[in-house]
This record gives C-alpha cells, structure tokens and sequence, in this order.
C-alpha cells in the first residue's frame, strides 16, 4: 500500500540527531499528527546532511536517504529548513545531476511537494563573513551551542561572561575576540553529558573539514544556484518566512535580567546587524512584484529590505505560494522556541531574538505547511 514520506533536511547549525537530541521533533512530530488527522499513513524521514558541505554534496545525501527507504507510488514530501530547502530544490530540478539518473527519474514521478522554511533562496550576506576568521570561530561557536543551550537553557555563568567579552555590544563597530570564543566553545561541549559531546564532537569535526556550502550561500553565488535549479512544474513548492524587528533598547533591557539572556541578545544583534548589511546589485529580493501582495496577506505588511530572522534576509526567504509568514527567529520555526512542549521534550530558546514566537504561532504555521503537503497529494 503506498504510503505518504516526509523528508526532513536541516540546514546550517542542523544536524538528525546528537546524543538524545532530535533537531526536527516537533516538526517531525507535529507533521505526523496532522497527516494522521487527514487519514494518511505517513512515515518521517530525517536526512543527516553535513552541516557546511556544498549544495550538491547535502542533495546527493537526501537521494540516497529517499532511494533507501521510498517504494514506487509513495507520495514524496521533502521539507527543508535552510539550507535543506536549496538541497531539496537542486534534486527535483529539472537539470539536476544528483544520484542515479534512473533512480532520480522514478523519485521525480512520486515527489509532490517542497516545502522551504527559512531558505536562503537568494543567499545571505552573513555567508560572506562566515568565511572570514572571525567568522568561523563565531561559527563554531554558534554550532557548539546548539545542542547545551537548547537542552540546559542557559550555560554556566563563567562561559556567558567570555562570550560577553567576545562579542561587540550592538552599538560599537564589529569586533569579535577569537580566542575567548574558543575558550567558550570548548566549555559548552564540556557541559555536556559523555555521549552527546563526542557526537557533537564529530559534528563539529564534519562543520570545519566541508565549509563548502558557506562559500555558495554568499547572495553572488546564489545567483548562479537561482539560473540552474529551476522548478519542476509537477511539483507544488511552497515557504515559510519569518523575521525579528531590529533589536533596540527596549529588547536590549527585556534581555538583561540574566547575564545569559544579555550574551544571547548580544549575539543575536550581532547576527541580525550582519544579514541585514546587503549588496546593492545583489539584495536577496525576489523577481516581479507578485510577492508583496502575498506578503501583504499574511502578515499586513512588507517588512523592509534588511529584515531578516538573523540569519537569513526575509526576502530571501520567499519561493513558490508563501503559505506562512510573521515574527520568528530562525530558529523558532522548528520548535526551538521557549515553551516548545512538555517538559521531557521541551527546547529552550536558542537565542534572545526578542521575537516572542510561541505555540499559537507554532501550530499555524505547521497547520499551513501540512495543508500545503496534503493539497499537493490530490
């Protein structure tokens, strides 16, 4: 009997599993449950794609994760956060030379929908400073805390107080002090328990031996990737796109009731001030004006050129029928948002955006991507 397959790829940060931790729970599971209350049978398939490896490397890795596990006449969903959405788009394009040819053909015939949330579809001006020094051991960082944070809420008191250190304060020109980011990049895994930190060591082992990927998402090169994968008419594409208000003085004095929360909203400027720093001839927005209408019905209004979740522009974030949109850090869009779920499985805030996602939100915008999926099935 065939049966409807989610595939689920993570992008920069993202990863299937380390120790206990599961990147795509609540999505996964928020899916599943969505898919059972329109009576389909559906299985959920999470791609363990390298966090930083090029395009191609990250799409060949979600073929082979589909021709193991997929039968003729399955119902493919492939759902990217990320990067995994450029992953998805480059193997169901038409062109594409990813996988086997005959393989990729039958895959081609069952996929039925791409679902991107938060994709750089025309890059992020944070890849170019990714690639600097500075950059790559904020990074790391970054990387590191991924899994701590999210698990613990916030890190010991003396590794917030060298990532204060590091970091610029929002109001100062860009400057970061490598060393106490390595320093606090070490004591992060160290927090964690025996299984997860040497898991989270060869993750971020995998992160600094490929950075290809980094190099591609640069708005310049995008521009290349946008020319070659073009969309497969049979398939339904669509996107979610979230962004956070600048930070300001206001967010600033919210996140200093704890030196973590102060660190988080330091990074989290940081990050923010980054993408929204964007090349004239390159501005991550896409062709036409069609989609500010669509903005316009989502959310009442066009967020400005450089808003952008903190890591990706929201322009960039826009491909195919935009089925949700609103205030979300990039993160938040995949359940790791402060009150995710029961306690057991719950993910702490990853940063101090200031977005203030939540449930509510959460639920419509899975209601959204699933109707979008299970629309596509016909």
């Amino acid at each position: 009997m065939a049966i409807s397959r989610l595939y689920l790829s993570p992008g920069l940060f993202g990863f299937e599993r380390i120790g206990s931790y599961v990147y795509f729970h609540h999505l996964e599971q928020g899916l599943l449950r969505r898919f059972a209350d329109a009576g389909r049978e559906t299985r959920a398939h999470r791609v363990n794609a390298s966090p930083t490896a090029s395009i191609r490397r990250r799409a060949e890795t979600l073929f082979t994760a589909i021709a193991t596990t997929w039968r003729p006449g399955d119902s493919l969903h492939l759902v990217g956060h990320s990067t995994g959405g450029l992953d998805a788009r480059l193997l169901a394009a038409p062109a594409a030379r990813v996988g086997k040819p005959g393989s990729l053909a039958a895959i081609k015939a069952d996929l039925r929908s791409i679902t991107c949330m938060n994709t750089p579809h025309r890059g992020t001006p944070l890849a170019a400073f990714f690639a600097t020094l500075s950059g790559q051991r904020l990074l790391y960082f970054l990387s590191a805390a991924t899994v701590p944070v999210l698990h613990l809420g916030s890190p010991p008191i003396a590794l917030t107080s060298a990532l204060l250190a590091a970091l610029p304060r929002p109001d100062r020109a860009l400057g970061m002090r490598v060393a106490l980011l390595d320093r606090a990049s070490e004591a992060l895994i160290g927090a964690l328990d025996d299984l997860s930190s040497h898991d989270l060591r060869i993750w971020l082992d995998d992160l600094q031996h490929d950075q290809a990927g980094i190099l591609q998402l640069a708005p310049e090169a995008m521009d290349v990737y946008a020319a070659l994968a073009a969309d497969d008419p049979a398939v339904v594409y669509q996107c979610s796109a979230s962004w956070v208000p600048a930070p300001g003085m206001k967010s600033w004095a919210r996140a200093a009731a704890s030196p973590w929360t102060s660190a988080s909203a330091t990074l989290f400027a940081t990050l923010h001030r980054l993408t929204a720093a964007q090349h004239p001839l390159y501005t991550c927005e896409p062709e036409g004006v069609a989609w500010r209408q669509a903005v316009l019905q989502q959310v009442g209004e066009v967020p400005p050129s450089g808003a952008n979740d903190g890591i990706v522009p929201f322009r960039s974030q826009l491909h195919g029928a935009l089925v949700w949109a609103g205030h979300g850090d990039h993160l938040d869009v995949v359940g790791h948002f402060a009150g995710s779920g029961p306690a057991e499985n719950e993910h702490h805030d990853w940063l101090t955006s200031g977005a203030r996602f939540d449930r509510r939100r959460f639920d419509s915008l899975l209601d959204a991507v699933a109707a979008g999926m299970l629309g596509a099935e016909g």
